[in-house]
């Protein structure tokens, strides 16, 4: 008799990231769909990893991550944003900033347990909820300006939630959280027993003279927060899946007890390339000017389009509303216009635990100057 598999997560298949890049490559259209450069990392910091990978540096690291890696963030943190998290008991190394989202998840939620999640929202973190036995509640963000009705927020928690996950700045949407946005939040929290995972990614992928609003900034926050970030996304290796947690000793030690059976561990001579790399303020500094660039070359190129759109405000994607050219379901629409005009976006309504199509698509704009205006003149030709 052959065993029956009862799947846990029976309406999940492949991603919609999987399947855009898919069909870039199948129809040789440009892929702005799933989000990673299309350029190399400074040649610095490839010449660190070589040096630590032939220096010998190639057996397990610590499960917490190499003790320098982990100075040398602290450090990094406290000269940014003048806030300490001590490198031995409240900094994590982990394999992605999605490995890390996952453990902290894992750490906090047990069956029952709600989690309060904005829409539209990264694919992993209502998955990860299912899986620990916990229950997803959606409150819907909606363009143009997906802001964050806060007293919704409050209406919404019961007895029963757990965990209120943040992205800022914001996967699809490009927006970000103000300081208004962190009091509001911390009135709420402030005696209720509720943490909170700050998904960072792309704190240093922000525009027009924003800064970014850490939930580490605000005292009551910081203390229930598991504040996560990427490596990836900061220095254009997303390849190399290096991620990081910050959390208070006590969230911190929960947190590892689930990464140690995740990957326990994390690439070591990676690792000591990245603590060099750290301390030099001038390697991450000028990110916001760099990406921001881009999305002035996409956005101006993509002027005699028929879209509409407002410039993001961070991230590296670019949101625009198609509304006056289709009434085409998104997700029909983006495979379509991959085959026919030769450029691949993500629709947003994936996003979306009811997939609610507001027509936009999103497109990536870390990418070099000449894809960037190839596939804008391409766009502006529908």
């Amino acid at each position: 008799m052959q065993p029956v598999l009862n799947s846990k997560q029976p309406n999940v298949g492949t991603t919609i990231f999987t399947v855009m890049s898919k069909m870039a490559h199948d129809y040789n259209a440009i892929n702005l769909s799933q989000g990673y450069p299309n350029f190399d990392c400074d040649e610095k910091l490839k010449e660190l990893v070589c040096h630590y990978t032939k220096s010998g540096y190639n057996q397990y690291p610590p499960m917490a991550g190499v003790m320098a890696f982990r100075d040398s963030l602290a450090e990094k943190v406290s000269r940014h944003y003048q806030i300490d998290y001590h490198p031995e008991t409240e900094v994590t190394i982990t394999s992605g900033a999605t490995e890390a989202i996952y453990a902290a998840i894992t750490a906090v939620v047990c069956p029952g347990d709600e989690v309060i999640i904005f829409e539209p929202a990264y694919d992993c973190y209502a998955p990860t909820v299912e899986l620990n036995g916990g229950k997803p509640v959606f409150i819907t963000l909606e363009p143009p300006a997906y802001q964050i009705d806060w007293e919704k927020v409050k209406n919404t928690i019961t007895s029963k939630t757990k965990l209120i996950i943040i992205n800022t700045p914001h996967n699809p949407t490009g927006t970000v959280l103000s300081p208004e946005d962190l009091e509001s939040l911390a009135r709420i929290v402030k005696d209720k027993d509720i943490f909170l995972l700050s998904d960072e990614v792309y704190e240093h992928i922000i525009f027009d003279g924003k800064k970014h609003q850490s939930l580490m900034l605000h005292p009551t926050l910081k203390e229930r927060a598991f504040v996560t970030g990427s490596f990836g996304k900061t220095f254009h290796v997303t390849g190399w899946k290096i991620g990081y947690c910050l959390a208070p000793k006590e969230l911190t030690e929960e947190f590892r007890k689930v990464h140690q059976w995740l990957t326990f561990t994390t690439i070591t001579p990676v690792q000591y390339a990245l603590a060099d790399y750290l301390k030099d303020p001038e390697n991450y500094i000028h990110i916001p000017d760099f990406y921001q660039r881009k999305r002035d070359i996409f956005n101006e190129a993509i002027k005699a389009s028929r879209f509409e759109f407002a410039p993001s405000s961070g991230s590296f994607f670019q949101n625009v509303y198609y509304g006056k050219i289709t009434d085409e379901f998104d997700q029909d629409l983006a495979k379509r216009w991959t085959k026919e005009i030769g450029v691949a976006s993500i629709p947003v309504s994936v996003f979306y635990s009811k997939q609610n199509d507001y027509k936009i698509l999103r497109f990536c704009f870390a990418k070099d100057e000449e894809t960037l205006k190839t596939a804008a003149e391409k766009l502006c030709k529908i």
